[in-house]
């Protein structure tokens, strides 16, 4: 995990530099401080896909291109198999398998989301990102907080949120949660 959160580190002050930035200017288009946008770069820090989401929209890019370091192909179709999408692990307990990472100019970004278990007591850090966001539970049982609302989902059920909204998710149970996230 740690050689992958310094690889979009790299690819991050890449683009930067190429588009002659300053960690300031990013770091606003991020939504973060300069100080945790140049942990970003430094690869010190997690990694949310809604900040590397910022600022992918912000300066025009691929989010595949600071995930994964590609650039999508195809724009016709994109075919993932099962168990074959890029996967990066950029947080301590969440892995994303990119489902589109192929596909060039896509209006959404799905991903198969696996989130680990964690103690009860552990301190949950909200995100929030333009747009929406849906996800729909396919193994195990998720708490999702939504601003100050706490849901639980279980097998099956899915839910369609305003991702501007901070939010957060939890496995339940002590086993991990798999669900398809798509961002739009």
């Amino acid at each position: 995990m740690e050689e992958a959160i310094k690889q979009i580190g790299d690819r991050l002050r890449g683009l930067r530099e190429s588009l002659d930035l300053t960690t300031d200017e990013v770091a606003k288009a991020a939504g973060v401080t300069k100080e945790k946008y140049e942990l970003m770069e430094a690869g010190e820090t997690e990694l949310s896909v809604s900040t590397l989401q910022k600022i992918a929209k912000a300066y025009n890019v691929e989010l595949d291109a600071l995930m994964f370091g590609e650039e999508p192909h195809m724009s016709s179709y994109f075919l993932t198999r099962r168990g074959k999408g890029l996967s990066v692990e950029r947080r301590k307990a969440y892995q994303y398998q990119s489902l589109a990472s192929g596909f060039r100019g896509r209006k959404a970004d799905p991903f198969i989301v696996k989130v680990d278990p964690k103690p009860d007591d552990t301190f949950l850090q909200k995100n929030s990102h333009p747009g929406q966001e849906f996800d729909m539970v396919l193994g195990g049982r998720m708490e999702l907080t939504i601003g100050s609302k706490v849901l639980t989902l279980d097998k099956g059920d899915s839910i369609i949120f305003d991702s501007t909204q901070p939010h957060c998710m939890r496995a339940l149970d002590g086993k991990t949660v798999t669900f398809l996230a798509i961002i739009f």
